[in-house]
This record gives C-alpha cells, structure tokens and sequence, in this order.
C-alpha cells in the first residue's frame, strides 16, 4: 500500500505536469464501487466543469482542491496507481475511472484490486478530519507525541500503523523507523522511557524522509506495485533497513532479520537491537 513518501512523490508529480489549474471536462467510471461518495453517475455530473485550484496530501489521501465548491480525495488502497496520459491511447483493462482534462490529457485511475476509493465531498473535513497529525508537519513536536503515546495501553506496532494517532505511515516505515529506534514492536506504548520516545520521535520523519528523497518504495515489478505518475519506480528498496530483510544480517548487530506476526501484519525486527521479553507470534491488544 502507497504510504506518506509514495502519495506525496505522486502528488508531486502532478504538480510537476501542472494538473493544478486545469479543467475537468467529463468522467467516466467503469467501476462503480471505485466512488465511494456520492453514486457514481452523480460523481461524474458533479465533477464536470470543476477546476482544480491546487493537489496536496493528506495523511494517504492524495486532495484536489476545486476553485468552486467540493474537493476531491482519492485514497489509492493496495494497488491504486494514477496514469496521466494522452486522450486518445487506448484504456487499459484496470484503468477505473478516467478524468478528462481541457489540456487534450487524461488522469486514469488504475487499480487490479479494485480496493482504491475515490470521495467528492463538499465537507472534506468529514473525512481528513479523522486523520491523526502530520509527523513531517512542524507542529508534530516530542511534546505532544510524548503527550499522546505514554497513555496508550495497546501494542506499539498497531498504534504507530492507526491512522487517527499518526496519519501517513504503514507497514514499511513503521518497520523501518522502529528498528532505527532500537524499539520492539511488541512492546506496549505505555512503557517506552522518554530517551525511548525522543528516538522514535526522530526516528518516523527520518524515515519518511529518507522514502521522500528516494521517490517512494517500489518492492518489485508486479502490476500492484508502486510506480509514480512518471511511471518510475521507487528507488528507496535499496535504502530499507529491516523490512523484507528476512533471513539477512542486520545491518547494525550482524544478527539475522526476523519475521514475525504483530495485529496480523508480516513485521521485521532484528532480534538483537528490538528487545522484548515477549517471544512468538503477537497480535494487538485494544
């Protein structure tokens, strides 16, 4: 799943192709439950017409601001990726909705799992408003993640991966920034020291920024991999630390990756550098 460096890399991107300003002429949706607000024939007459005023990131929500009314958020799920190409080239099997713009381009939609979501919304706040703060944002201090995490009684991983605690972290960079904090993922929240807070405090933008400059994390060359709108891959695989690291040496320790099951995700630790007196498979205690 796209996480905060591969939404904003794409988001970025179409910046970079200056989709900000343009006109959506017309919609089409070949699958309907694409639109999760309102009915898909609703989305696609309410859409026409609407420029984009500006495109942001919101935790994993990729935003279009229109200049009148509305907005609309797109949350690319598993396998969603945006194309944005030429009117006339043929659409692809799992391209899903397509936008045309007045530029003669079109923004596709383009998702085999069929899990991504897109919202057309005159209360986009509705939605947003539910995400937790912005761990790249200057107002995310050690004072109010140290406020919010040492009261919290559920296991560290499944917290850290909760998007109304932190918005814009999954799988790979919780993996990533707990290892760099020398912090077990089984480990309950309420129990991190404050040296322990302050490391992974500086642990989660160090990471997501490492992910940022290497344009995203691309794992291989399957259809539901992560490409950019330039239909780049992430170059930041070489840069991982412990995620899919399974069986190699930790590159701190020498000590072998591990994976184990924490909340019911697949999770990389090194055994020697995350300590934790809980052995075997953990799940999330809420």
């Amino acid at each position: 799943m796209p996480e905060l460096p591969e939404v904003q890399t794409i988001v970025n991107d179409l910046n970079a192709a200056n989709v900000a300003g343009k006109t959506i002429m017309s919609a089409k949706v070949f699958w309907s439950r694409t639109i999760a607000e309102p009915s898909a024939s609703s989305f696609c007459s309410r859409i026409k017409g609407k420029k984009i005023s500006a495109i942001r990131r919101r935790g994993k929500f990729i935003v279009f601001d229109f200049n009148k009314g509305d907005n609309l958020l797109l949350h690319l799920r598993m396998s969603g990726r945006l194309h944005l190409v030429p009117y006339d080239l043929p659409r692809k099997k799992h391209e899903l909705v397509i936008l045309s713009l007045t530029d003669g381009r079109q923004l596709r939609f383009h998702d085999t799992r069929k899990f991504g979501r897109f919202y057309l919304t005159s209360d986009a706040e509705k939605i947003l408003g539910r995400l937790g703060p912005e761990p790249l944002a200057t107002g995310f201090t050690l004072k109010i993640f140290a406020r919010s995490l040492s009261p919290r009684k559920r296991l560290l991983k499944p917290l850290l991966l909760d998007q109304t605690f932190i918005a814009g972290l999954g799988n790979i960079y919780v993996d990533e920034a707990l290892w760099e904090s020398k912090i077990h993922p089984c480990r309950f929240a309420a129990s991190l020291s404050e040296s322990e807070i302050r490391a992974l405090h500086r642990a989660i933008p160090r990471v997501l920024k490492r992910g940022l400059k290497n344009l995203g994390t691309s794992l291989g060359t399957g259809k539901t991999n992560f490409y950019s709108i330039a239909k780049r891959q992430g170059r930041n695989r070489d840069e991982l630390k412990v995620f899919r690291r399974t069986d190699l040496p930790c590159l701190r320790c020498q000590a072998t990756i591990l994976r184990i099951i924490v909340g019911q995700r697949s999770t990389h630790i090194c055994p020697k550098c995350q300590k934790t007196g809980v052995r075997g498979q953990m799940t999330d205690d809420k």
